[in-house]
């Protein structure tokens, strides 16, 4: 029987924010969530609350992600495990630097983000490598499957790492083959040793968080003496 791997890219930051953190892996931004990002937070704990319990939940370190995952935590009593190796892609000398001025001081950003469509940290000095994101976070994901038995298993993490984990999935040579969506599911069926993607980018708890909280209304007057639908 498959059961599902649930990856969740963290919701919207506060930019203005210049708190950073250590890591293995160097000094990286660490920002909190932003008013936008609080009310994401609350509207994904309301659909993930309206699913089974995951065997497994696991967290990165980083502050934006704790404060996506807390929402949930708090409605279920669901604690995650914090695992340092889902953290966010180191990005060397560019951690924190603001992206307007990436464009000012670097000529060829532009072209070589849009046009050539490379992902910002394969051009950042001192930066970590795709194939070494790869290498860190596969083998991690694989880990927290194999430690959640036969059940589900829910991942809070980041953009740069959900796209490792799909991109090995699917064979792509890509590092970053799209941006996830703040608090999008990415959801993989997992059976034995075959993953298989499901689907990516949901997030349909943002644009109708009515069918989560509680606040819909399914019902309507029945039309010429039919029943209405449940």
């Amino acid at each position: 029987m498959s059961r599902r791997l649930v990856l969740v890219r963290h919701a919207r930051v506060d930019f203005a924010s210049r708190d950073f953190s250590g890591t293995v892996r160097g000094r990286q931004w660490d920002p909190p969530l932003g008013d936008v990002g609080m009310e994401q937070a609350g509207q994904l704990a309301a659909r993930l609350a309206s699913a089974d319990p995951p065997a497994g939940l696991f967290v990165s370190p980083f502050r934006r992600c704790r404060e996506t995952l807390a929402p949930y935590a708090e409605r279920t009593g669901l604690e995650g495990v914090v695992d340092e190796t889902l953290g966010e892609v180191f990005v060397g000398e560019w951690e924190g630097v603001p992206f307007e001025d990436l464009i000012a001081e670097n000529e060829d950003f532009v072209r070589r983000r849009l046009h050539d469509h490379e992902p910002i940290f394969a051009q950042a000095p001192g930066a970590e490598r795709g194939p070494e994101l790869r290498a860190r976070v596969v083998p991690a994901i694989e880990r927290m499957l194999a430690a959640s038995g036969d059940g589900d298993v829910l991942v809070v993490t980041h953009g740069g790492v959900i796209n490792a984990y799909l991109g090995h999935v699917l064979g792509l040579e890509q590092d970053m083959f799209f941006l996830p969506e703040n608090t999008s599911l990415n959801v993989l069926d997992v059976d034995h040793d075959e993953r298989r993607v499901r689907f990516i980018n949901d997030v349909a708890h943002l644009y109708l968080p009515a069918l989560w909280d509680g606040s819909a209304d399914y019902t309507s007057p029945a039309r010429d003496g039919a029943q209405p639908r449940p």
